[in-house]
């Protein structure tokens, strides 16, 4: 593999590029007129135009990116996160162009991109689930059995859903008939589908996920898991690992459930089990994402494993070059998402020019972002622009090393961002002590 498009933008692509570069590869960017001056363009080897500002006249245009492949003889494409990443049909029209998806394969990426498929492909390995039922429903008197059965509060999902569109919390039968309403008009026009399930809503819970690697060749090992339940939205905001509450008998269940979870649909490359887990450490298979996670880096921290590298390589029909028996954690590692919102005026974008920008640095900080100082930040595209990470040799140190370089960040750059106030919550009793940390966005941005 000598050359490899990245049909991203902004930190994501210029991460991948970084990558790409290390293992002497040429790298191709592409980008809309919006971002035609953006680093990722200029760290690349190549560029192409895609077209206008509108993800779907340019990020999203499958066709074009493909063609641009042929033309500049690019032998693979890394999707990066959002946008194409887990479109199972561009994934196999890219193989059907002769050109390597870096990522898993189509048959995989359809089962695991509908939640319903994935439960069905994934319980006959016993693998413990969420109470419900695990086919789509729209019969009112059907899910008010269902949710008699299991008993309030229930959660309406959308089967092919994510970042909480088409997801409904009911508590109780008098609300059941205009949520599902809502969760399947909402579904319709997010995914094209309104196909939606019923599950028992987990109180209290906590959202784990474990890193996942597999190369054709059967070998699948888990690089432990990641904490993700600071969230806004049902949108990830703080992440962390390793999880200070499992013990390690826990976190190998739950490993070797997650490599169970890959090894059911023939996985291949990176991926992400996620699964809840309640009050009492039981924990359920949620969902898997077929493809590379935005808090990555808090695994890469604590492993010292290059996930996209380990992608390309497998990629590229290699085998992987470490066993479950290498891997072992170091440390503790901490991710925060910064986005240009405005959290006085209703969390709506705060778009505008960098007038200045001077990210944080210092031993054991990482700052992946897309933008730098004078740049103007574009109101077409999601509101992340940066991911601050910082590893400690325990979860203690890495708080407070979070809460400086965040500090640090702030004088820096404020007040552009003042969604930077994660202050809040990492200074809070329950997150210090990993007592409970599903928050509120009230606490979080207060």
């Amino acid at each position: 593999m000598k050359k490899i498009l990245v049909a991203n933008r902004g930190e994501i692509a210029l991460r991948i590029m970084r990558t790409i570069r290390k293992m002497g590869i040429k790298s191709v960017a592409v980008y809309s007129v919006a971002d035609r001056m953006s680093p990722h363009v200029l760290f690349a080897d190549e560029a192409v135009c895609l077209g206008e500002a509108p993800s779907a006249d340019s990020y999203l245009n499958g066709e074009k990116i493909i063609a641009f492949c042929k033309e500049l003889g690019v032998d693979g494409i890394h999707p990066g996160y959002g946008f194409l990443s887990e479109n199972a049909d561009f994934a196999q029209k890219v193989t059907d162009a002769g050109i390597t998806f870096i990522g898993p394969g189509p048959e995989a990426m359809r089962v695991m991109g509908s939640k319903l498929a994935a439960k069905e492909c994934v319980k006959k390995y016993n693998i413990p689930m969420v109470p419900g039922i695990d086919e789509a429903i729209e019969d009112i008197s059907k899910a008010k059995a269902i949710a008699t059965e299991i008993g309030y509060p229930i959660l309406i999902k959308a089967s092919a859903g994510g970042g909480g569109k088409g997801m409904r919390i009911v508590e109780k039968e008098a609300d059941l008939a205009s949520q599902m309403e809502r969760a399947i008009s909402e579904a319709k026009a997010a995914f094209g589908d309104g196909s939606v399930f019923i599950e028992k809503y987990v109180t209290s819970p906590r959202h784990v996920e474990i890193q996942v690697l597999a190369d054709n060749f059967g070998n699948t090992i888990h690089l432990f898991e990641r904490e993700c339940s600071i969230q806004r939205r049902h949108q990830k905001v703080i992440e962390e690992s390793p999880i200070s509450i499992l013990t390690p008998d826990l976190r190998k269940k739950m490993g070797e459930a997650a490599v169970m979870v890959a090894k059911s649909c023939n996985y291949s490359s990176t991926g992400t089990v996620e699964f809840l887990m309640d009050d009492k450490l039981n924990f359920y298979f949620l969902e898997m994402n077929t493809r590379l996670q935005v808090e990555h880096p808090v695994t890469e921290m604590i492993t010292g494993i290059d996930l996209v590298e380990e992608q390309i390589k497998i990629a590229r029909g290699e085998k992987l070059g470490i066993s479950q028996e290498d891997l072992q954690i170091n440390g503790h590692a901490i991710e925060l998402r910064v986005y240009a919102e405005d959290p006085l005026n209703n969390f709506l974008p705060s778009i505008g020019k960098f007038e200045k920008y001077i990210p944080p640095v210092g031993d054991g900080i990482r700052v992946d972002d897309g933008y730098e100082q004078g740049m103007t930040i574009p109101i077409f595209y999601d509101p992340m622009i940066a991911k601050l990470a910082v590893h400690g040799k325990d979860r203690t140190e890495a708080i407070q090393k979070t809460l400086a370089a965040i500090k640090d960040y702030l004088s820096k750059v404020f007040p552009l961002y003042p969604a930077l106030s994660h202050i809040s919550v990492l200074e809070h009793e329950a997150f210090v002590t990993a007592s409970s940390i599903t928050f509120c966005e009230e606490l979080l941005y207060t």
